[in-house]
């Protein structure tokens, strides 16, 4: 791949229900050094051959220690939000399928984040311009 073409990440914004989403999982970054104590929807980097939607799958997996079900999109305008120069990412709604969502090498704290609270914490910079696009993502969820 060209150095100048950025690297595609995946973050899954984990619901409770993907039928009737009523609360977000947020997890706190423990590293680099640099992102400590900020919040993110975990996900990480698709590999080689893999489309977004595996990766998010084999991401969650390793992080956090739970099978996920990945739902819809997170719509941008450019088709993916701006990350830095590096990266760019793709978001996507998930719900855990089996397991538990635990902590790992990544994160110390995962937090249940009301929708309408979820612009009250203190998130990832490229995540926190995803914010107001999730809330009305999630107020517009056919019921």
């Amino acid at each position: 791949m060209p150095l100048d073409i950025p690297r595609l990440v995946v973050g899954a914004i984990i619901v409770d229900d993907l039928a009737r989403p009523s609360q977000v999982c947020a997890a706190r970054r423990t590293s680099p050094e640099a992102l400590a104590g900020l919040w993110e929807f975990p996900g990480g980097k698709v590999e080689y051959g893999e489309t977004p939607e595996v990766a998010l799958v084999r991401e969650i997996s390793e992080e956090l220690a739970a099978t996920i079900a990945v739902g819809p999109e997170v719509p941008h305008a450019s088709g993916a939000w701006p990350v830095s120069a590096k990266y760019v990412m793709r978001l996507y709604f998930a719900q855990v399928l089996s397991g538990h969502l635990v902590p790992g090498d990544s994160h110390d704290q995962l937090q249940w984040v009301k929708p309408e609270k979820l612009d009250r914490i203190e998130w990832l910079p490229s995540d926190a311009g995803a914010i107001a696009t999730v809330q009305t993502c999630l107020a517009a969820w056919p019921n």
